[in-house]
């Protein structure tokens, strides 16, 4: 999936707000040792972040602000964080251009895409990735992924349209409350004017996308761009020939699948059968 485990990063941003902590925490007389457990956080946690190499949480900041007293400056700071962690290496360039395009169009036939992911339905599938994540990685992963969802309410000039299988939908990732929640939030999403699902029906034989999940976007200067991915593994697409192919995939796709208005009567068929 997009958001696999990545290597070790680092940016200017991390690297300050590091030092930061560690300014606050020295002049408090408390040690790394005395400090995680204080947070909630392994030392060796408090380590990562001070070194700029691991992506703080809400949940961190709130606590290091609290315990430093820091006088707001924390949380200032990790306004500035560079969210680059719990992103894989690859997805990262995907992932910036996200935040500035003005229409994204997503084809997803493995599991429902990451933007319309709930929080216990992305949690399911990180805790549940083989090999088997820390505690710690999994956290991190669920605030760049929260990060990137964020993006569907708070860029509301952005055309948005999904294209997702049926079977996708009816899987059970997480139990049966957690599924409920999520068909829940596809309703709800659904409602925004610049949000359109449309569900690729399981009796449709034969569809223009059948050979595997893509992305298109369009940046603010009109350049057009497309993503495709495998198990460990992602790839940018700029050439304009794959680009228009793959475009023309997704139109043709558009027909191919139920209208919006019949695909959010088969999410409430679904919703009500579980």
């Amino acid at each position: 999936m997009a958001d696999s485990n990545s290597g070790p990063e680092s940016s200017a941003s991390l690297r300050v707000f590091g030092a930061l902590v560690k300014f606050f925490r020295k002049q408090a007389g408390i040690t790394q040792e005395e400090f995680g457990p204080l947070v909630g956080y392994s030392v060796e946690t408090v380590a990562s972040i001070e070194q700029g190499r691991r992506l703080p949480s809400g949940k961190f900041v709130d606590a290091a602000e609290r315990v430093l007293d820091a006088g707001g400056a924390l949380k200032e700071a990790a306004k500035y964080l560079e969210r680059t962690k719990g992103l894989a290496n690859w997805f990262v360039q995907w992932a910036e251009l996200e935040k500035s395009a003005i229409c994204l169009y997503t084809y997803e036939n493995r599991m429902i895409p990451g933007l319309l992911q709930i929080e216990p339905y992305a949690r399911t599938l990180f805790e549940e990735q083989v090999p088997l994540m820390s505690e710690e990685d999994i956290e991190e992963k669920q605030v760049a992924r929260v990060e990137r969802t964020e993006l569907l309410t708070g860029r509301p000039k952005t055309m948005y349209s999904f294209i997702i299988e049926e079977h996708t939908l009816r899987r059970r990732i997480g139990g049966l409350e957690v599924h409920r929640a999520q068909i829940d939030h596809l309703l709800h999403i659904a409602e925004r004017r610049n949000i359109e699902i449309q569900v690729m029906p399981q009796c449709r034989a034969y569809h223009s996308g059948i050979g595997g999940p893509f992305r298109l976007l369009e940046t603010p200067e009109h350049r057009s761009l497309a993503y495709a991915e495998g198990q460990e593994n992602g790839l940018l697409i700029s050439d304009p020939a794959v680009v228009s192919m793959l475009h023309l995939r997704y139109v043709r796709m558009r027909s191919q699948a139920l209208s919006p208005e019949d695909s959010l009567s088969l999410l409430r068929e679904i919703r009500g059968a579980t």
